[in-house]
């Protein structure tokens, strides 16, 4: 591919006009004591404390580097001075926009990706440009893992993980848990109902753990486990799918996602037809219901036991005997009244016999890390249960809907549309969980049907694809391209943005590691990415747009077309030259209509033009969207179905 240089000038150092200072990061406990404390952190003195954090306490490599070594310093180019650690973990921020840019360049350019040099250094010096003014980022996978072989020589012991080599289209197993990394973010993996055999349910939590060692989450759809009572082929009866989700919820618990960061980031989805939706709805409201009632028990616990105590003492004397001590017979009374437990009274009453004046009773609080929330289940989990048109259909007839075998396909309970309904508002008020999943619409925009349903997302929700597929992500910051001066977005500079880091993310799935043979060879054959923004808000403020508002609709609405039309048309370029994605052809029809009906919401087409919808998009304000970027999201569409229609595209979605 051609690059253009947009925010460099050739000949010049990338980080002409931005300044790097010196900062300190540091996480101090409640109490005063330090947790983390790094000093002289180098990071664009235009970035916040925040972002300073983050890469200080996240991305930073904290361990392996050897003072005075770094490769890849002949893909930065002579104008670009790579910053050499002087530790043995990074300090510098420049040291990891290397790191990060220089492998997507060698990947890049080791394949063919650029037409020249010129244009492969042109790559690398307006991606640490970008990176170094905010104007994108990829997701923290990438932070973690790119680059560490690269420019560190960091190999690691081979975690199970398998990739396609791009050369022969052969599946191997990786050598070493860095020389490919593992970029991608946003993981769906199927599950099988069998217990321990390979793609079952013991099966998936190793899958899992692989994904979140590395700072990664996963999505599944678990409706094929079989609902509790069902039959086993040995004679026997499930313990049902909640059983199993208990289990894995723990796994998760337990692991760190990158090892340093957070708690892993797991999806459970679940169809509406399950037979265990009901219990699996209200799973997260009983699991609060508990906390609620830990955190009150323990306190009223606290309180009555040593008020028992207390009362025991008369004078300074044990007077144990209730029938004489009436201070000790109200004291038990009131206990009692609150429920507690007798044998804890009695105890409190020997504790006093004993000598004994008070006793402590641990107590909880509703802090989400408290011990209180760490003992119940289903707090590792974002819940989602998949609904179609057919059940919405149901609720407004008011009619019955059928819960399903999984074995057979049976009725094996029907029960009210509109009471489940319900179930699931009152759960998601209480809990926040379960989210939705509108299953038809999902399917009705699957640009690959020929290969199977969409039936589940990664944690967030932006990602929905095949099973055992994956996605690597980035995002661009829209305040960065908003003149404040002028007033005006800078559209162009938007547009340039969204072609680079769809290259880049095209790139990220050639070099990466996959948790399974089925994840690396989907993931080859449909090389799906995933290119979003952030600060859409902050853009319409600075605006002075209300954020609900017509106009806001229509900008946001715009600023997506182009995002979405942009990375499909520079996907087509790419397929012009690479070939589309391997499993393209059975698919053109269905991903070209598509394209189509994206086309048409740009434009805000009449109801009628649209193809196999069964809900009709909310099209752009032609009125009330500014013209040039109204003009873009014409012109991003118009390409990508001009293009793809001629060369296909290098990515299914």
């Amino acid at each position: 591919m051609k690059i253009r240089r947009y925010f460099t000038q050739s000949g010049q150092n990338p980080y002409n006009g931005i300044t790097f200072e010196p900062r300190k990061s540091e996480i101090r406990n409640p109490d005063g004591s330090t947790v983390f404390l790094m000093e002289d952190v180098m990071v664009p003195s235009g970035w916040s404390q925040v972002a300073t954090d983050i890469l200080a306490q996240k991305y930073f490599r904290k361990a392996g580097l050897t003072p005075g070594k770094v490769g890849g310093v002949e893909y930065a180019g002579e104008n670009a001075a790579v910053v050499t650690p002087t530790k043995d973990c990074e300090t510098d921020s420049r040291q990891v926009f290397h790191r990060l840019a220089g492998c997507w360049r060698h990947w890049g350019e080791t394949f063919n990706y650029f037409d020249s040099p010129e244009d492969a250094q042109t790559f690398y010096d307006e991606m640490v440009n970008m990176l170094a003014r905010q104007v994108a980022a990829p997701n923290s996978p990438q932070w973690f893992n790119t680059g560490m072989h690269f420019a560190y020589g960091i190999t690691g012991s081979a975690q199970g993980h398998y990739y396609v080599d791009p050369r022969n289209g052969e599946l191997k197993k990786s050598a070493n848990a860095y020389e490919r990394p593992q970029p991608h973010a946003c993981f769906i993996l199927s599950v099988k109902d069998d217990l321990v055999n390979e793609g079952g349910i013991m099966d998936l939590w190793t899958r899992e753990a692989r994904i979140f060692k590395y700072g990664s989450g996963v999505g599944t759809n678990f409706s094929k486990i079989r609902g509790e009572n069902e039959k086993l082929s040995g004679g026997g009866k499930s313990s049902g799918l909640m059983s199993f989700l208990r289990v894995g919820d723990r796994s998760a618990g337990a692991i760190k996602s990158g090892g340093t960061t957070r708690r892993a980031a797991k999806m459970v989805c679940l169809d509406i037809n399950h037979p265990d939706i009901e219990e699996f709805v209200n799973w997260k409201v009983k699991e609060e219901q508990k906390v609620a009632s830990l955190v009150t028990g323990s306190k009223l616990n606290q309180r009555h036991i040593n008020n028992v105590m207390k009362a025991a003492y008369v004078d300074g004397t044990v007077n144990a005997n209730p029938r004489t001590n009436k201070a000790l017979w109200t004291a038990i009374a009131e206990a009692k009244l609150d429920e507690i437990p007798t044998n804890y009274i009695q105890r409190a009453i020997q504790f006093a016999e004993q000598g004994y004046t008070s006793i402590e009773f641990p107590t909880f609080d509703t802090g989400y890390e408290s011990e209180a929330y760490i003992t119940v289940s289903g707090q590792n989990s974002n819940n989602s249960v998949r609904v179609s048109n057919d059940f919405f259909k149901a609720v407004e007839t008011d009619a019955d809907w059928n819960l399903t075998a999984r074995t057979n396909g049976k009725a094996v309970k029907s029960v009210k549309a509109k009471g489940l309904w319900d179930d699931i508002c009152q759960a998601a008020w209480n809990s926040a969980d379960p989210g939705l999943q509108y299953d038809t619409t999902i399917n009705e925009w699957h640009t690959c049907p020929a290969h199977g349903r969409i039936n589940a997302s990664n944690p967030c929700s932006e990602y929905m694809f095949l099973d055992d597929t994956a996605c690597n992500l980035a995002s661009i910051n829209l305040a960065t391209l908003y003149n404040r001066e002028t007033g005006k977005f800078d559209v162009e500079g938007y547009m340039h943005a969204i072609q680079l880091w769809t290259v880049v993310l095209e790139i990220s799935v050639l070099m990466a590691q996959f948790p399974s043979k089925e994840v690396a060879q989907l993931s080859y054959d449909f090389r799906t990415l995933g290119l979003g923004y952030a600060n859409l808000g902050a853009l319409l403020m600075q605006m002075g747009i209300p954020y609900d508002s017509p106009e806001g609709f229509a900008i946001a609405g715009a600023l997506t077309a182009v995002l979405g039309g942009e990375s499909y048309a520079t996907s087509a370029e790419m397929a012009k030259q690479h070939g589309p994605f391997p499993s393209y052809q059975p698919n053109r029809e269905n991903m070209l209509r598509v394209i189509r009906n994206h086309r048409r919401a740009a434009y805000n087409a009449a109801k009628s033009e649209y193809e196999g919808l069964s809900i009709l998009p909310l099209g752009i304000d032609q009125l009330l969207c500014p013209g040039d970027l109204l003009h873009a999201a014409h012109k991003s569409w118009d390409r990508a179905l001009e293009l793809g229609e001629k060369f296909g595209f290098r990515n299914a979605q």
